[in-house]
């Protein structure tokens, strides 16, 4: 892997916490990712089920970890199984881990090949009683229309096994990956660093007339020689009126004397990842009206972000952050005071300039996994991403930053990333 090795004890107390919560003599089965192809012989590339990554750290694609902590032979409590290399896999795609450096990795004794998987399970699966298997569970989850790993595993296994129990093992995971450990935090901050990084030398390369995909290329080479793995989503360079498209991410125009540019970019870092966005001018200054409304974004920022704090509902906390939106939108002459009282509260005026909400979970997952009915707690990471968009003057303006929660406030882990005006200026020089 291109990132430092990452301790097993994370990974054996991830398990141990996975293992306490699961019902009495039942079996967890989580599976990899699958590698997705394109077109004739090329892939798009791997990339690992985060909730296996959590509970082993093994990054390679045909892995299956299973968990059995109430097995009666202690060898069944935890087992993984990986693909077994050769010397045609040697040649043509490199090495693959062995049994000994997979042990190194997850910390788990009990190393089998995936071939083997259905008849190891075998011994086991008819002492206990039911089974976890995992699921995408995110609300905007983007599998609906594929037959993942996942579900060939669920079907699999209820064939197979049809009169165990079945539960939901992100049930779990969901609620134990929201909360951020020490290595977590050390991982994440790692992947801002290298995004703080990127932000410099993206603006070193920024001028009238340069192209959009210039300046995410400064992005990807120092995500890359840093050791990351990839951008944690395709970076969107938006200038002038793109900034106002919120997931614009061709980044193919010419970047204009006198516009300004939204990047919001990420990097992902042992798979771990950040998510930063910042606004700057195209040439250097920013105009009388930039100001205005980057200054008015940055004092929701401000403010925004010092109410996340633990016990606080997130539909409180979107609701304060639009009201200080409001407020600014006013301030700018975009909306009117009196219509505002007004209006009809299911269909806020502010909507027109600020239609996105302004906080998620991030960690494994740029939108990490978590209901989000559950009070924030202290350890948990989440951005604060305030904006406003104003088509007919082609501005589009929105920060955004990651911040650990604490009981003392909230913490930015991406402070050193420049973000007052003159900041960004006197580097533009």
């Amino acid at each position: 892997m291109r990132y430092d090795s990452i301790p097993n004890q994370l990974f054996i107390r991830n398990r141990k916490n996975f293992n306490v919560e699961m019902k009495k003599n039942s079996i967890a089965i989580f599976t990899s990712n699958d590698v997705k192809h394109n077109n004739a012989d090329d892939i798009m590339g791997f990339t690992q089920n985060n909730d296996l990554f959590y509970l082993s750290g093994i990054d390679q694609e045909e892995s299956i970890l299973v968990l059995y902590p109430d097995a009666y032979k202690k060898e069944n409590r935890e087992i993984l199984f990986i693909k077994e290399t050769n010397e045609t896999i040697k040649i043509w795609d490199g090495e693959k881990l062995t049994k000994e450096q997979a042990t190194e990795v997850s910390g788990i004794q009990r190393v089998e090949w995936v071939q083997d998987f259905e008849m190891v399970l075998q011994y086991m699966a008819f002492e206990a009683d039911g089974f976890y298997l995992g699921h995408n569970e995110h609300l905007k989850r983007v599998t609906k229309d594929q037959l993942t790993q996942q579900d060939r595993m669920i079907n699999w296994c209820k064939e197979k096994y049809p009169l165990h129990t079945y539960d939901r093992a992100a049930k779990i995971t969901r609620e134990l990956r929201q909360i951020k450990s020490k290595e977590e935090l050390d991982l994440m901050q790692r992947a801002a660093d290298i995004s703080v990084e990127g932000f410099h030398k993206a603006l070193k390369v920024v001028k009238p007339n340069v192209m959009e995909y210039e300046i995410e290329a400064e992005l990807m080479h120092t995500l890359t020689r840093n050791g990351a793995t990839r951008h944690s989503f395709k970076p969107i360079v938006a200038s002038g009126k793109n900034a106002c498209a919120l997931h614009y991410n061709t980044n193919d125009e010419r970047c204009l004397d006198g516009d300004m540019i939204l990047m919001d970019f990420g990097v992902c870092y042992a798979n771990y990842n950040s998510d930063t966005t910042r606004c700057f001018p195209v040439n250097g200054k920013f105009s009388e009206r930039q100001k205005e409304v980057y200054s008015s974004v940055l004092h929701c920022l401000k403010e925004g972000s010092k109410l996340l704090m633990p016990g606080v509902i997130s539909s409180e906390y979107e609701a304060q952050m639009a009201k200080l939106v409001e407020t600014e939108l006013i301030k700018l002459g975009l909306l009117n005071k009196e219509e505002v009282a007004k209006q009809d509260p299911k269909k806020p005026l502010y909507k027109k300039y600020f239609m996105h909400g302004t906080a998620h979970h991030i960690g494994l997952d740029v939108h990490d996994v978590g209901l989000y009915s559950r009070p924030f707690e202290a350890g948990m990471v989440l951005t604060c991403e305030p904006g406003i968009y104003i088509p007919d003057e082609g501005i589009g303006c929105r920060l955004e930053n990651d911040y650990l929660l604490s009981k003392n406030g909230p913490i930015n882990l991406t402070e050193a990333m420049p973000i007052e005006i003159n900041e960004i200026e006197s580097l533009m020089i």
